[in-house]
């Protein structure tokens, strides 16, 4: 098996770990800062209106979690091809 799609392969895998919870759990709950921020600001001031509300209501707090991970990981890789990219044009310039 080539390299490739040795990669493709574990690209694949990583894509369907992340999809198939979404898929199988249904109205999952995960709590994070935003709702906890939400309760303080609620028990300080019972009357406060929100500026705005969200544009889309995401299906559940699972979603929010994986956009983040994603987010996180497209943030990683740009990172790491920009170093891959710098180390590899410095060892070209120091062959010259």
């Amino acid at each position: 098996m080539k390299k490739s799609y040795k990669i493709l392969l574990l690209l694949v895998m990583a894509v369907a770990i992340a999809v198939v919870p979404l898929i199988m759990i249904k109205d999952s709950e995960f709590g994070g800062a935003d709702g906890a921020a939400e309760e303080v600001i609620e028990e300080i001031d019972p009357n406060y209106e929100p500026w705005f509300d969200s544009i889309i209501e995401l299906p559940g707090g699972e979603t929010e979690s994986l956009l983040f991970a994603l987010q996180a990981a497209l943030g990683a890789s740009v990172i790491g091809l920009g170093f891959g990219y710098f180390i590899g044009r410095n060892k070209e310039y120091n062959k010259q």
